[in-house]
Order: structure tokens, then C-alpha cells, then sequence
């Protein structure tokens, strides 16, 4: 896999009438030379010092550098509209390919490439990286968009000890799509790995002070395609600004579709809890289509719903297996020394590793293959022309509180049945399938939060309860079930079996408190004042 580091910068520009104005205390430094644009250099002179800034004690001129970097994207410029930029850049101490992921505003996940890495040629954009955007193209190629060359100005801003906290850099940009050209100057802070990022609010204050202001422009890309005359990129569907049932479930639907996609390349990277965000997003979207099915026809939604339900289950494979092997760790950990007989904590370490290489390379399989593309194509193309009911143009307090409490009485319905049973496996399934109207009636009322408020909110938590109560009796039932594997494996080698009967007996003692505990939890999210703040 490529390289990757977190990126914390931020972008200034002279504001209009200021570009001439020198800063404060500006001083000239090499390479300041008359004229404009990439050709001519940058003009750091009109940079102000910024020794003495939030623990800044000394300046260092680091010479100036040509950088040519050709942007690759999408016809209809798909990774623009997201943020996201991938250049092939020459010259400077990091050349090669660059990925550059929004994290937040300022912040970015840079994924660096060797030029070596190119596959048919040295212009073809690496697999490692195409993959991390597949997301968002789909079946678009990646094509040279754009060709930025800059002359980079750079000053490392380093603290009393000689530490490098920032690297400031002054570009002037030559841009070139095809015959239209553009050129502009602007300066760039990025912290060096530690600092504290009210550096740059410090940083800002001292700029605005001598005419430099935060760039409107979210990237260098983004404004070379808007000053050479390249249609902007086709913003997200919108919904009607306005209080009806169909904008509030659409602007829902719209935000979890975005989650989806953009936890893609997060889960390929294997980020912490991004297959987590990932599979909620599917589960969000699937049950709403099923809470909502008055305001989305359910023909059309049902089977993206079951799609959607194909990729939740890819999925949970390496989730499930990544809960599971975390649950048997802590519990192994837990126990004293004198009753973790035999080597228990590589047996374990043995089990996990291989389930976990198999349900990794499946996840990876279903995010490659074409079924998954499709569904992204389906999703996209639902919500961009939406299979409205009559019910969608009706003010969303009369018809939301209606799928949030048809999805608590089916959640009641299976609780009672479950409660109703002999404690056995019959009761364990029963209280699975609780747990899943939990989550769906959670999310029902999640869904309606931004248009009913409180009552939603409090609808959900009771859910949540219920459901993080049953979510914890059926961990103990899964990990009940792998305690006797890992025990079979054990004695197999010929390992004291003895450890993982104990985590056993401890485990359906565990479910069997939970099952105590469960009517309280119950009667307490059943309260009659929930529902009706709701009707």
C-alpha cells in the first residue's frame, strides 16, 4: 500500500487591492524577482515576517524550488466536486503521486505514490491509488485535467530550540487546460507533525494584517479549473428547502449515501472503525427506505434495499471478526495469570489472524467488483430522481412520527415474544431479532431527528438502550460459539483446553444477566410519554 500522512495546512491569497502591499516588517529574501506567474518566481517580499508569531523565533530561508504537477480526474471532474485531488508531480523533495483526501476543513490524508508505481506507463495512475477513488469514479476514466507549474518559495518557521513547527510557502501558479491559461500567487502554511494547529489562527491574524486572506479556493485544482473557464463541478442533489416529509428523509438518505462513499477508501486503507461507519451507513439508508415507505415507494427502494443488505453482510465479515477477537482478548486479559493455563495468548493470536486475512479479502472483493459499482450507480440515481409518494409533499410532522412508531411497535412485538420464551438458542435468535428492530427503529427516529426534535431524539435513545443491551447478549452468543472452537483447536495440538471453558462459563453467565436485566431496560423505553410527545 502507498504512504500516508496527515496533511494540516492552510491556504492564504492577497485580498483584492492588496497584492502590491508589502507586510509588515516584510523582508526580501532570495529568489524574489520581478514579474509574474510561474515563469518569473514567487514574490516572498510581499510575505510578511512571521518571527515572533505564536512561538515562532526564527525563519529559514530553504531556496526556491519548480514543481510541474499534471491533475488527473474524472471528465465530468468527480473528484473536484469531493475535495479530493490526485496529481502526478515532478521536481521538489516529494515527488511522485499524491492523493489528497478531505478530512475535515484544513485537514487532508495525503497518500503518496513512487513515479515507479505507475502501471503502462509512467503517466498511468497507480492501481494502489485509482482504487481509493473508485468510490467516486465508478467506471469514469482518470484523465490529465489540468497542468500546474509553480514556483515554490520555502521558508521553515522553527520554534526557540531550532524545532520545525510550520513550512511556509509563497507559490506563483502557472495554469494550463489546453489552450486556457491562468496564473495566480498564493501562500501556503503546513504544520509539521505536532504542532499545535492554533499556530495557523495565530498565523491568520498577523496575514489579514498585511492584505493576505484564507483563500475562497479549496485547492490549487479547484481554482485552476475555475480560472480557465472548466464548468464547475456538478454539486450533490439538493431537496426542496422546505419542511416537507420527502426533503427531510431525502437530505437523511443524501447524507448517508455521502458517508458511504467516503468511508470506501478509509475501509480500503483499513482505518480504525471505518468498516464500522461504512456498514452503518448501509444499514441507515436500507432501514429507512423500509421506515419510510410512505414517502418512498418501496418498489423502487426494496430491492436497492436488498443490495445494500448484500454489501452490509461483505462487510460484517471483517467487522464481526474484529469485534469478536477484541471481546476475546479483553476477557482473556481480564483473568489472573494462574488461570490462563497453557499458551493461550498465541492460540488466540493464531485464530484471529487467519479469519481475519479471509474476511479482509472479502470485504476487498465486494468493493472491487461490479455489483458494487452498480449499486453506487443505482443509489446515486434514486436519489437524484427520487420515487416520491403522495404522502412526501405533506409537512414532515404529520408523517414521520407515523414510520418511527410502526417501527417501535414491530420492536415491541419482538421483545414480548422473546420474553416470552424458555431461556435456550430459540430465545437467542429471538433476541437477535429484537436487537435488529432496535436498530431499525433507532434509526427511523435518527432519521426524523432534524425535523421533530426532542421527541425523536428521546425515541432514539430508548431504542438504543434496548439495543445495546441485546447487542451485548448476542456478543456473548457469538463468542460463546467461537470459545468452543478455539477450546476443540486447543485440545487438538494438545493445549490445556481449561482457559477457554472458563471464558465460556463466564460468557453464558454474562448473557444469563442480561436476560435479568432486560424487562427493566424494556419497561423503561416503553414509557407511554415517549410516544406521545410524538403524536
Amino acid at each position: 500500500m502507498a504512504d500516508s500522512k496527515r496533511e494540516i495546512e492552510r491556504k492564504f491569497e492577497f485580498a483584492p487591492g492588496k497584492a502590491g502591499k508589502p507586510g509588515k516588517d516584510a523582508k526580501p529574501r532570495k529568489g524574489d524577482k520581478a514579474g509574474k506567474g510561474a515563469k518569473s518566481g514567487a514574490d516572498p517580499a510581499r510575505v510578511p515576517n512571521l518571527t515572533g508569531t505564536a512561538g515562532i523565533a526564527e525563519t529559514r530561508d530553504r531556496g526556491t524550488v519548480l514543481l510541474d504537477a499534471v491533475y488527473y480526474d474524472t471528465p465530468d471532474h468527480r473528484l473536484a466536486a469531493d475535495g479530493i485531488t490526485l496529481r502526478r508531480r515532478t521536481g521538489g523533495e516529494d515527488a511522485g503521486w499524491h492523493l489528497k483526501l478531505p478530512v475535515s476543513p484544513g485537514v487532508r490524508d495525503e497518500v503518496h505514490a513512487p513515479l515507479a508505481d505507475s502501471e503502462g506507463g509512467s503517466d498511468a495512475v497507480p492501481g494502489a491509488l485509482a482504487a481509493l477513488v473508485r468510490s467516486r469514479t465508478r467506471r469514469q476514466p482518470l484523465e490529465p485535467q489540468v497542468r500546474l507549474v509553480s514556483s515554490r518559495d520555502v521558508v521553515h518557521l522553527l520554534d526557540a530550540e531550532g524545532q520545525l513547527l510550520a513550512e511556509l510557502a509563497t507559490d506563483a501558479v502557472l495554469a494550463e487546460r489546453g489552450t486556457a491559461t491562468a496564473e495566480w500567487t498564493e501562500v501556503e502554511v503546513e504544520l509539521a507533525d505536532g504542532t499545535d494547529p492554533a499556530l495557523l489562527d495565530a498565523v491568520e491574524e498577523t496575514f489579514g494584517e498585511a492584505g493576505l486572506k484564507v483563500s475562497d479556493a479549496p485547492s490549487k485544482l479547484a481554482r485552476a479549473l475555475a480560472d480557465t473557464g472548466a464548468a464547475p463541478p456538478a454539486p450533490p442533489g439538493t431537496e426542496p428547502a422546505d419542511g416537507s416529509a420527502g426533503a427531510h428523509v431525502l437530505a437523511y438518505l443524501r447524507a448517508q449515501r455521502d458517508t458511504l462513499v467516503a468511508q470506501d477508501p478509509a475501509v480500503r486503507r483499513d482505518l480504525p472503525d471505518s468498516v464500522h461507519q461504512m456498514r452503518v451507513a448501509t444499514r441507515r439508508l436500507r432501514s429507512a427506505f423500509k421506515s419510510y415507505g410512505k414517502v418512498l415507494d418501496r418498489g423502487v427502494t426494496d430491492p436497492l434495499g436488498e443490495q445494500l443488505r448484500r454489501l452490509a453482510a461483505e462487510l460484517g465479515v471483517d467487522r464481526d471478526q474484529e469485534v469478536l477477537a477484541r471481546r476475546l482478548r479483553s476477557r482473556l486479559d481480564e483473568l489472573p495469570a494462574d488461570l490462563r493455563l497453557g499458551p493461550v495468548t498465541d492460540r488466540l493470536l493464531t485464530w484471529d489472524t487467519e479469519r481475519r486475512r479471509a474476511s479482509r479479502d472479502q470485504a476487498l472483493a465486494a468493493l472491487d467488483s461490479a455489483w458494487y459499482a452498480g449499486l453506487l450507480d443505482t443509489l446515486d440515481a434514486v436519489l437524484a430522481d427520487p420515487p416520491l409518494l403522495k404522502a412526501a409533499a405533506r409537512p414532515a410532522e404529520s408523517v414521520l412520527p407515523q414510520g418511527i412508531l410502526h417501527d417501535d411497535e414491530r420492536l415491541a412485538g419482538r421483545v414480548e415474544h422473546a420474553l416470552a420464551m424458555e431461556p435456550g438458542k430459540d430465545r437467542d435468535v429471538a433476541l437477535h431479532g429484537a436487537r435488529k428492530a432496535a436498530k431499525r427503529a433507532r434509526y427511523a427516529a435518527d432519521a426524523a431527528r432534524a425535523a421533530l426534535g426532542k421527541p425523536a431524539k428521546r425515541m432514539s435513545k430508548a431504542a438504543k438502550s434496548v439495543q445495546t443491551l441485546l447487542g451485548e447478549h448476542q456478543d456473548s452468543v457469538v463468542s460463546r460459539e467461537a470459545l468452543r472452537a478455539i477450546a476443540a483447536q486447543a485440545a487438538g495440538a494438545s493445549e490445556a483446553s481449561f482457559t477457554w471453558g472458563l471464558l465460556y462459563a463466564r460468557e453464558e453467565a454474562y448473557a444469563e444477566r442480561l436476560e435479568r436485566e432486560l424487562p427493566d431496560v424494556w419497561a423503561e423505553a416503553r414509557d407511554p410519554k415517549l410516544r406521545s410527545a410524538l403524536k
